[in-house]
């Protein structure tokens, strides 16, 4: 029919180019693959333009202030704020994915930048092309969630986008939410010298990992300058002249130039037609898979939208196993060890299971903590009144490491050892052969380890 367009014929189609996606469509076309990749907003996602890499590029100034400031015989950090987000505007490519779109053409891809619904069993439409596939991979991450507050259209409210790409910061700001993006978020807007109070909801910080974690971050936030308040609930939110305030359940007020909300992220998964082609979707609204990410017959998910550790380095590694089962391979995911990073001042970093997660399991367990700079000569060299917590939890019965996390500089390096010996289940007695090169922050897993009779 005349004026009609023909349907583009691929093998795979990529839904979503985060992280995720994009390790999965460079692999699929690196085998030799016609890939089909659909974004609607910018390619690189969530994590390039307005989460992980900026918030990590302008979290290091900060710390490399605090590591001149704690360390013997250097001064004079400066903080600059306008050269920080000129250069946070470099890392995120001024939101402009031009340069990526051009380069999957190059390399064969077919790129639509249009919002994309499956239509039927490897059929899907966008911006009025029909592409059909072989294979849907779904990768069309998450989105952050405000929840539902009354005066909410009287203040002003942010979520990580506003707040990462920021021009001007604001002088005071009210964080909701304690867990990894609030205290990233307050540890970044404190040093730049931002009044920061801290909503948190329940009754400790970073209430997913052990409790110990959240004291120390508490401590070390509240050392920073931020106003902590825990077992905060926001009530409802209202304008007062320039001002944002949030009143609390318990009759106080939280007051800021802004409300930034960091209260969780829900999977994208609503009217994009998954359920159309036999996809499951779960009471949070995540995509149910299996251990090789499979979703559907030839649909794939992968990356926050499955809700199975919404991690970017999770999302990578489900694209790895996403594109190896398209390519016939039999590997199957497994998310033990994993390692879990807060980019805090001092870093917080944890791998495996908490003691309540074992006792939940039902398995033996023995526990240590360590103050680093108690037993290792490493943190002295680094820093003067060094600061640094390990903690390390083992089953008993198996002789294993199953848990681990640590609140010290560069813990989210250091964490890695935890992680391998717990995904590879190494023996205590292999991990107390280990050899540490001295003087490094390793060498405080021997030192815990001697602590623990097992």
């Amino acid at each position: 029919m005349k004026g009609k367009r023909m349907s583009e014929r691929v093998d795979v189609a990529v839904l979503g180019m985060g992280p995720g996606g994009e390790v999965a469509a460079s692999r699929l076309m690196q085998a030799g693959k016609r890939v089909a990749v659909f974004e609607r907003e910018l390619i690189g996602g969530e994590c390039a333009y307005w989460a992980c890499i900026p918030s990590k590029t302008v979290l290091r100034p900060s710390e490399a202030q605090t590591e001149v400031q704690r360390a013997a015989g250097v001064g004079g950090a400066e903080l600059n704020w306008s050269e920080t987000s000129d250069y946070r505007d470099y890392m995120i490519r001024n939101l402009d994915d031009a340069g990526q779109v051009e380069g999957y053409s190059k390399q064969g891809a077919l790129v639509i930048k249009e919002d994309a619904r499956i239509t039927g069993p490897g059929r899907i439409q966008a911006g009025g092309q029909e592409v059909i596939a072989e294979h849907i991979i779904i990768a069309t991450g998450s989105d952050a969630v405000i929840p539902p507050l009354e005066g909410l259209s009287e203040i002003t409210a942010w979520t990580n986008r506003e707040t990462y790409t920021a021009t001007t910061l604001p002088g005071s700001v009210v964080i909701v939410g304690g867990s990894a993006v609030g205290v990233e978020t307050a540890t970044f807007l404190s040093r730049f010298g931002v009044h920061v109070t801290l909503l948190q909801r329940g009754n400790r910080l970073i209430d997913r990992e052990e409790p110990r974690v959240g004291e120390l971050a508490h401590h070390y936030l509240e050392a920073a300058g931020v106003d902590v308040r825990l077992n905060a609930s926001a009530k409802r939110g209202r304008r007062d002249g320039g001002s944002s305030v949030i009143e609390l359940d318990d009759g106080s007020t939280a007051t800021g130039d802004v409300v930034i909300f960091a209260t969780g992220r829900k999977p994208r998964t609503a009217g994009l037609g998954f359920e159309d082609v036999g996809v499951s979707i779960g009471q949070h609204g995540q995509v149910q898979i299996d251990e090789q990410c499979k979703a559907a017959e030839n649909v794939w998910a992968i990356g926050d939208v499955t809700g199975v550790m919404p991690f970017t380095h999770v999302a990578k590694y489900q694209g790895r196993i996403a594109a190896e089962a398209i390519l016939g391979g039999s590997r199957k995911a497994f998310y033990d060890g994993i390692p879990r990073v807060v980019f805090g001042e001092p870093e917080i970093a944890a791998a495996g299971l908490t003691q309540q997660q074992a006792d939940h399991a039902g398995l033996r367990t023995v526990s240590t903590e360590l103050d680093v700079a108690d037993a290792i000569a490493r943190p002295w060299t680094y820093e003067k009144d060094p600061v640094g917590n390990l903690g390390l939890l083992v089953d008993t019965d198996a002789k294993v490491l199953i848990g681990a996390w640590a609140v010290a500089p560069l813990a989210g390096e250091w964490i890695h050892h935890a992680s391998l010996a717990i995904r590879a289940r190494l023996p205590l007695d292999t991990l107390r052969d280990q050899v540490a090169q001295f003087p490094t922050y390793h060498e405080a897993y021997l030192a815990a380890l001697d602590n623990i009779k097992a």
